[in-house]
C-alpha cells in the first residue's frame, strides 16, 4: 500500500489510501512545431489534493448528566479521480454509538466502535505511516472506524454520527468535551463550523463556562440554556471543553484547583447569581448618563452616542431613577434631579437627546461634579455614572490629579463611574483611575468601532445589580495574588471568575459577602484546596495572564519598580505573554498571508513598537509601548485595552487572541482594523488573529514556534542545559512515548518539539543531525 495521507478537516478524519503519484507531463522537443503527433501530446497531470471540508455541524443535548451528541460533516474530493479510505472519529471513552449515517452507492455503511485499548494500535499505526504524530493526543479514547469507497471525483461525501455518554461530575461541576483540535491536520481553513449545546437541568442552572472557547449563552427560564459557537474560515487548535452546574441556592459557587506536588497551587472560583430573578428581588438603582457634546464629537460619533444613550434609558427598570447631563464648554442637565422612570420621563429624555449638538470645549471636571451632586444623601441604592467622552479636559480644571482629587472628595458609598473613551484622544490614566477608584470599569471604543453596539451591550450587562461590595474569605487557608484584585459587583446573568494562588491544601468554607441596598448578605460554601490535582490545566495560564495584566496596569498607571518588572518578566517568559520585557510582536515565523494589507513600519512606529529577533531594538523600543508614559493617543489606548484583555480573559481562545492589536500596531502603526488590499473591507477576525506570534497551549504548558521548532517556554527555566535529542519515529522515540504517556499531547505537536520534563530538556527532531 502506498503512503497514506491524513486529512482531518473536521472532528472526524479520513485516511486516504494510495493517493495517485504525480504523472510527469511529456514536454515536446524544442525544435518541434504544432500540431504534434499524438504520441507527443502532453498527458494530463494528476496531483493528489487533500480532501476539503464544506461544513461541520455539531449539536448536543444535555439533560442533567446525560449528553447526546450529533456530528454532521461534509467532505469534498477536489481530485479528478475517485478515492478510497477510512473514516475515523475519536470519541470520549465509554461513549455509546447510536447512529452512523453515510450512503455509498445506495447502501448505508456500518460503523465499528473500537474501545480505547484496540484503538491505540490504530492511532499509532497511522502515525507511523503518515509520519505525523498528531493522532497521539487521542490515544486513550474510543474510536469509530468505517471503510469508505468510493469517494467520487469532484464530489461531496456527507457523514452523520450520533452518540451518547454519561458526563462526569466533580465538585458540583458537570463536564462536557468535544474533539476539535484540527488545525495541525488542515492545510486550508474549515469553511463553516457551528456548535450548539442545549442544557436542560432539573434544578436551576448557575455556572455555564468554557475554559477553551468564547461562547454565546442564551437563557430560557431558570433551568434551560443554549450555548453557541460559530466560526467560518477557521482552523481550531483546541478541543472544546464546557462546564456547568445546577444549584438551588440564590448564588451558585463552584471551585476548581490545580497543584503539583511540592509547589504552590492555583485556584479558580466561579460565583453565579443565576439568570432569572423574581420581580420583587430586582434592586432599584440610580443612573446618571453623562455625554460629551464638545465639537470633536460631531458627525457619526455624536449620532451613535445618542442612539446608545437612548437604548440605555429604554433598558432601565421601572423602579430605577435617572438623569442625563450633557457637557461641552458648560454643562446642562435634563431634570436637575434624579427622576423616576416613566413613559413621560423617557419621552422627555428622547427629545433632549435628539436635540443635542456637538460644539464647544470639554469641561470634564464640571460634568463629573454635577453628576456626583445628583446622588441623594439618604439613599441606599446603587449609584451609577455612565460617562462618555472623546477628548481631553480643556475647560475649567484640566489637571488629571486635581480632577481625581475632586471626585474622591465627593465619592461615597456605592458609587460606580463607568467610563467610555471614544476614540484615542482621551486621557486613559484619568478614565482608568476614575473607574478603578470607584470599583467600576473603563472601556475604549476605537474610531472604526460602533459606539452604539459597545455601550448598549455593556449597559445590558450591568442593568440589574445583584450584589455590591463583594468580599470573599477562605478562613484558615492562606491565599494570595487574587485577581480581580478588587472584586466587581455581581449582576444578573453574569459570572464572577476569581483566580489566585494558595500554599497548603485543605478543606475550608468559602464565605461570600455583599450588599443589596443597605442589607448585607452572606453565603457559605464548603471548598477543598487540593494537595495535588493536575486535571484542570487551564487554571495556571488564566491566572498568569490576569496577573500580568494587573501588573502592567500598575506600571502604566503608578510607575515601574524593580519588583514589578521582575515578576512581569518571569511570568511573560514562563507563559509566553507579550510584555515590554519579554515576548515581542512580529514573528519571523508569521505566515505571509498575515502580512497582507500591512504598511511598512515608519519612523513614528519604529520608536514605539517591539521587533522580534532584534533584542537590541526590543530593549530600546519596548519601554515606550506599555510603561504608561503616554496618557493619551493610540499607544495609551492600546496599552489600556491590552491590560484589560489579559485581566478579563476567561478562555484559552481569548488568551490566544490577546495581543492581536499590539501586533497590528507594531506592523502598521494603526489601531484601526486592517483593510484587505483586494476587497477594501476590514480583515476578518481570523485573519487578524494570524498576526499573533505562533503559540500552542498544551495542558499547563505554553509552546512558541522558534526556528521551526515548537518550544516549551519552561525550557528556559531548566538548569541542566544538556539537550536529549530523539529522532521522530525511531525506536527511541516510541520508547519515550511509552514511558511518558502523560505527555501524549506534547508529542502530538509535531516532529520538531522541544520540551522540559523531570529537570531535563528533550528535543524531538525530524531526522538525524
Amino acid at each position: 500500500m502506498a503512503f497514506s495521507v491524513i486529512d482531518l478537516k473536521a472532528i472526524g478524519l479520513i485516511v486516504v489510501d494510495n493517493p495517485e503519484e504525480v504523472q510527469i507531463q511529456r514536454v515536446p522537443p524544442q525544435d518541434r512545431m504544432w500540431p504534434l503527433p499524438p504520441h507527443w501530446l502532453p498527458r494530463p497531470i494528476y496531483r493528489y489534493t487533500p480532501l476539503e471540508i464544506r461544513s461541520v455541524k455539531a449539536t448536543a443535548k444535555i439533560h442533567d448528566q446525560v449528553a447526546q451528541t450529533q456530528i454532521e460533516q461534509e467532505f469534498y474530493n477536489p481530485n479528478p479521480r475517485r478515492l478510497e479510505g477510512t473514516f475515523l472519529l475519536p470519541l470520549p471513552k465509554g461513549a455509546h454509538l447510536e447512529k452512523f449515517k453515510m450512503e455509498v452507492n445506495g447502501k448505508m455503511m456500518e460503523a465499528e466502535l473500537l474501545k480505547a485499548d484496540k484503538a491505540k494500535g490504530i492511532y499509532e499505526e497511522i502515525v507511523r505511516k503518515a509520519k505525523d504524530p498528531a493522532l497521539l493526543e487521542y490515544v486513550g479514547r474510543d474510536l469509530i472506524k468505517v471503510r469508505i469507497f468510493p469517494i467520487e471525483a469532484n464530489s461531496t461525501k456527507r457523514i452523520q454520527v450520533s452518540y451518547t455518554q454519561v458526563l462526569k461530575k466533580d465538585s458540583g461541576l458537570v463536564e462536557y468535551s468535544l474533539p476539535l483540535n484540527i488545525a495541525k491536520y488542515s492545510a486550508t481553513p474549515v469553511r463553516n463550523f457551528s456548535l450548539k449545546l442545549e442544557v436542560n437541568s432539573s434544578t436551576d442552572l448557575k455556572t455555564l463556562y468554557s475554559p477553551t472557547h468564547t461562547i454565546e449563552i442564551k437563557k430560557s427560564g431558570t433551568n434551560r440554556a443554549t450555548v453557541g459557537l460559530e466560526q467560518s474560515e477557521t482552523k481550531p487548535d483546541k478541543d472544546f471543553q464546557f462546564f456547568y452546574s445546577a444549584e438551588e441556592q440564590d448564588l451558585g459557587l463552584n471551585f476548581m484547583t490545580y497543584k503539583k506536588a511540592g509547589e504552590d497551587g492555583y485556584f479558580m472560583l466561579i460565583a453565579s447569581p443565576g439568570f432569572e430573578r423574581k420581580k420583587g428581588d430586582i434592586v432599584p438603582k440610580d443612573v446618571v448618563f453623562v455625554l460629551d457634546t464638545s465639537g470633536s464629537m460631531s458627525g457619526p460619533k455624536i449620532e451613535q452616542a445618542k442612539k446608545s444613550l437612548l437604548f440605555c434609558v429604554n433598558s432601565l427598570n421601572d423602579q430605577d431613577r435617572f438623569e442625563i447631563i450633557r457637557f461641552s464648554t458648560d454643562t446642562e442637565a435634563l431634570f436637575k434631579k434624579m427622576t423616576e422612570v416613566s413613559d413621560m420621563a423617557r419621552k422627555q429624555a428622547k427629545q433632549f437627546v435628539e436635540d443635542l449638538k456637538a460644539i464647544g470645549g470639554t469641561a470634564i471636571n464640571d460634568a463629573l461634579q454635577e453628576a456626583l451632586e445628583r446622588k441623594p444623601k439618604d439613599s441606599s441604592r446603587p449609584f451609577m455614572v455612565v460617562f462618555l467622552t472623546d477628548g481631553l479636559p480643556t475647560i475649567g480644571v484640566t489637571n488629571e490629579e486635581e480632577i481625581l482629587k475632586n471626585v474622591r472628595a465627593r465619592n461615597e458609598g456605592l458609587t460606580r463611574i463607568f467610563c467610555f473613551g471614544l476614540g484615542t484622544d482621551v486621557n486613559t490614566h484619568l478614565l482608568d483611575k476614575l473607574a478603578e477608584d470607584t470599583g467600576a470599569v473603563s472601556q475604549y471604543v476605537l474610531p472604526d468601532e460602533d459606539i452604539e453596539v459597545k455601550v448598549s451591550s455593556f449597559f445590558t450587562k450591568i442593568s440589574d445589580p445583584v450584589l455590591a461590595d463583594v468580599q470573599i474569605d477562605f478562613g484558615k487557608i492562606h491565599v494570595s495574588k487574587m485577581h480581580p484584585k478588587k472584586l466587581p459587583d455581581l449582576f444578573k446573568g453574569q459570572q464572577l471568575i476569581v483566580l489566585g494562588r494558595y500554599d497548603e491544601g485543605g478543606r475550608a468554607r468559602a464565605k461570600v459577602e455583599g450588599k443589596v441596598g443597605e442589607e448585607s448578605k452572606t453565603f457559605r460554601y464548603p471548598v477543598e484546596f487540593a494537595k495535588e490535582d493536575t486535571e484542570h490545566e487551564f487554571i495556571p495560564r488564566l491566572w498568569a495572564n490576569r496577573r500580568v495584566g494587573y501588573l502592567l496596569d500598575e506600571i502604566r498607571l503608578h510607575g515601574e519598580n524593580a519588583e514589578l518588572k521582575e515578576e512581569v518578566t518571569d511570568l511573560g517568559k514562563n507563559y509566553g505573554i507579550v510584555t515590554p520585557y519579554t515576548s515581542y510582536l512580529v514573528s519571523e515565523d508569521m505566515p505571509a498571508v498575515a502580512m497582507r494589507g500591512m504598511v511598512p513600519l515608519n519612523e513614528r512606529v519604529e520608536s514605539q513598537a517591539f521587533m522580534l529577533r532584534q533584542p537590541e531594538a526590543a530593549s530600546r523600543y519596548a519601554p515606550n509601548l506599555l510603561n504608561g508614559r503616554e496618557k493619551s493617543g493610540d499607544i495609551a489606548v492600546l496599552s489600556s485595552r491590552y491590560g484589560k484583555e489579559l485581566q478579563t480573559a476567561t478562555s484559552e481562545q481569548a488568551l490566544s487572541q490577546s495581543g492581536t492589536e499590539l501586533r497590528r500596531y507594531a506592523i502598521s502603526g494603526r489601531l484601526q482594523r486592517q483593510i484587505e488590499p483586494l476587497t477594501g473591507q476590514p480583515m476578518a477576525a481570523d485573519s487578524a488573529a494570524a498576526v499573533q506570534s505562533q503559540r500552542r497551549f498544551v495542558g499547563a504548558r505554553t509552546f512558541q514556534m522558534e526556528n521551526g521548532v515548537w518550544t516549551d517556554t519552561a525550557v528556559q527555566s531548566v538548569k541542566d542545559t544538556a539537550v536529549i535529542q530523539v529522532v521522530f519515529d525511531s525506536p527511541e522515540y516510541w520508547e519515550l512515548v511509552g514511558k511518558l504517556p502523560e505527555l501524549k499531547d506534547v508529542f502530538a505537536l509535531g516532529t520538531k518539539v522541544k520540551f522540559a520534563h523531570g529537570g531535563r530538556v528533550y528535543e524531538i527532531t525530524s531526522s538525524e543531525k
